[in-house]
Order: C-alpha cells, then sequence, then structure tokens
C-alpha cells in the first residue's frame, strides 16, 4: 500500500484530486491534510470520508513538528502539494499570510519529505514529492487581436488543438519567472524551492502550472461560482476594468486527471503545464455564464445582462494568460475531455441543484460547525 498526503485536500482543486485518487486506488492511503481555513470544506468529501483508504488530517503545514509527525506516523510515500492561497485580491491586501503559507508551508513540506525520506533505506526509492503551481508565475501575455478578426476565432496551437487565441505566444515552460502580484510572487518562490530540493539534495520532484480552473465545489469568491451565484439571486456581476482580460480555464475534473497521470508517470525535475486549450475574455465568459443561467432557471435567456457593473480595474491586472500544454500532450497523452460550452453547462448545473451547498458557504455555517468539530481555526 502507497501511503500518499493530498495537502489542501477539502479545498476546490484538491477535494476534486481526494476523491480521484481515493475512488481509483482502493490499494493507496489517502491522508487529506488541511487547515480548514475558509476555503476549506469537508461538506466536499462527504460522498467518500468513510471510506476504508481515507483519512483526514486538520493541520497547518506550516507547522513543522506537526507535519514531521505526519510523515512518521503514516510512512508517507509521496506528497501531492495543492494546500496554498490562492486569490490575488486578498494577497493584494495581505501579502504576509501569502508569503507564510505558500512559501514557507511549503519549504515546511519539502523538509519533513527531506528529513523522512532520507533516513531510509531506499531513501529516495519509490518517492515522489509533486508540487502544483499557477500560470501566473510567468507574468503577463501580448494582447493582439489578428487584424480583420473578431473574436472569438480560433488558431491552432503547436498541440493540435483549437486555442481561443488573443496572441500569438503562449506560456510555455522554458518561460522565465515574471510574477506581477503577491500571490504569483509568492508561488514562484515555493517553485523555486521545490526545484532547489532536487538540485541540491535530489529529491524526486516535479512541478505543473495550471490554468485557471473551474467546476464544482469551488470557493464563492471567484470569478464562475460568485457570478453565478449572483445571478440566481439578481445581485450586481462586478466586472474588472471593461472586461477585456483573457484567461485560460480549465474544468476542474480534467485538472485532476492530469495531476493523477503526472504523479504516476511523468518524470522526475519536469515541469509540466496544464491548460485548457481555452482562452476566453472576462466580459465573453460573463455573458455566457448569464445566459446559461438564465436559461437553466427557466428566464428569458440574457435577461440578466444589465447585472453587469464595470468596477475600478485590479491594481497589477495582468491583461492575458494562455497555456501551451502541448508538453503535456506530447509525452503523456493528456488533454481536456470537455470543451468550455460542455464544462460551463456542467458547472452551472451543479450549482444550481446544489443551492444548500453554496448557502452555506454564503451564510458562514459551515465554519461554525467544523470549529464546534476541530476547534478554532
Amino acid at each position: 500500500m502507497k501511503n500518499i498526503i493530498i495537502t489542501g485536500g477539502a479545498g476546490f482543486i484538491g477535494s476534486h484530486v481526494v476523491r480521484l485518487f481515493v475512488n481509483k486506488y482502493p490499494d493507496y492511503h489517502i491522508i487529506n491534510v488541511d487547515k480548514l481555513t475558509y476555503a476549506g470544506n469537508l461538506a466536499n468529501l462527504k460522498d467518500i470520508e468513510d471510506k476504508p483508504n481515507y483519512t483526514f488530517v486538520k493541520a497547518d503545514i506550516c507547522d513543522f513538528e506537526t507535519i514531521m509527525g505526519i510523515f512518521k506516523k503514516y510512512n508517507v510515500d509521496g506528497v501531492i502539494h495543492l494546500a496554498a492561497e490562492s486569490h490575488v485580491d486578498r494577497s493584494i491586501k495581505d501579502p504576509f499570510t501569502f508569503a507564510q503559507t505558500n512559501v514557507m508551508g511549503t519549504l515546511s513540506m519539502l523538509q519533513a519529505a527531506k528529513l523522512t525520506w532520507e533516513q531510509i533505506p531506499e531513501k529516495w526509492e519509490g518517492k515522489r514529492f509533486y508540487h502544483i503551481s499557477t500560470d501566473e508565475v510567468y507574468g503577463a501575455l501580448e494582447m493582439t487581436d489578428p487584424e480583420g478578426i473578431e473574436p472569438p476565432f480560433t488558431t491552432k496551437a503547436s498541440s493540435g488543438k483549437h486555442h481561443l487565441a488573443y496572441g500569438s505566444k503562449f506560456f510555455t515552460e522554458d518561460l522565465k519567472y515574471m510574477p506581477h502580484s503577491p500571490y504569483s510572487a509568492s508561488k514562484a518562490s515555493s517553485d523555486h524551492f521545490v526545484r532547489a530540493f532536487h538540485d541540491t539534495y535530489g529529491m524526486p520532484t516535479i512541478v505543473t502550472n495550471c490554468s485557471n480552473n473551474y467546476g464544482p465545489y469551488q470557493f464563492p469568491e471567484k470569478l464562475i461560482p460568485l457570478f453565478i451565484n449572483n445571478i440566481r439571486h439578481r445581485k450586481p456581476l462586478p466586472v474588472y476594468g471593461k472586461g477585456e482580460n483573457v484567461r485560460d480555464w480549465l474544468y476542474v475534473e480534467d485538472h485532476a486527471r492530469a495531476i493523477d497521470l503526472i504523479f504516476h508517470k511523468g518524470t522526475i525535475a519536469e515541469t509540466y503545464n496544464i491548460g485548457g486549450f481555452n482562452e476566453w475574455k472576462n466580459i465573453d465568459i460573463i455573458k455566457v455564464v448569464i445566459n446559461t443561467v438564465d436559461r437553466l432557471l427557466g428566464r428569458k435567456e440574457g435577461e440578466d445582462m444589465d447585472l453587469i457593473t464595470y468596477v475600478t480595474d485590479r491594481a497589477g491586472h495582468d491583461m492575458r494568460y494562455a497555456i501551451d500544454s502541448s508538453k503535456l500532450q506530447r509525452e503523456l497523452g493528456w488533454e481536456p475531455s470537455l470543451q468550455f460550452e460542455e464544462g460551463i453547462e456542467k458547472t452551472v448545473k451543479w450549482y444550481l441543484e446544489n443551492q444548500a451547498w453554496m448557502d452555506n458557504i454564503t451564510s458562514g455555517e459551515y465554519e461554525k460547525y467544523y470549529e464546534s468539530m476541530y476547534g478554532n481555526r
């Protein structure tokens, strides 16, 4: 039996990865380590919480002694490290928390793995430390619509898939880092520490950088679930600037599949970009969400377009991110399974069918419940 720590497993992406591993690998013991901050919610994992190969441990990754104890208790073979502060707006207001969690927390996990694994006879054999990062570490890309063509339009990416393209350049694994926000700077630093532990100590590490994720169980401070909920209640939809910033969108279950594949078959010390080949301007994605929510609620499609409210742009707001995932597709055969229109339909349906989950999150009642079970956070 392999014993795998998944950090941040009660969060959005983490819960999907935990569920996939618990269900797919009954001979693995999955240890979900999560601090249960505001974005961590064990309700995301109700369907697997009683599985015999699953254990939840409430712990702060910055608490090195506790993390060392977990490694020793469970004889850990591998780490999938997702725990992170991830909201750019929060990082602008409170950069210290992001540096603490994303940098020092990652260092705590690395050092615990190193001290544990280097003391056993097989040392690094069969061990793996997989660190999940973001495309924001690369900075921003140029925004240049091809002359005479109105978006949305497509162009062939090097992988053979189609991008909704707003420029000729994409993030590739060999680009130098140019983070522009406290969030992306903290993730860039953590990436460097992971690579340094391979180069210095020989630890078997892998880093992936992914694009924007969307799908079920996402905390409703993020654009898509926030707007679905606001449309449902006919609240304003705040759009930064003119809504022309471009992001590449990836359905969360496709990301979980990629993590599974890379954890098992990725090359040690390599970096893989994970993207959806799926660029959208924020304003265009918002219109798709409005039309979809209105239709599924039985309203006239587009009825709630007047909820769009333009607000002052975010400080240091990068104009465009676009991932080139051709290396991952070429070397490991991964590609996204859903086009955005399919993914957004599934996502909107899930939130509308799970309104009790959303209401519980937005009311804060779930925080009181877990505080009573696990203590103050």
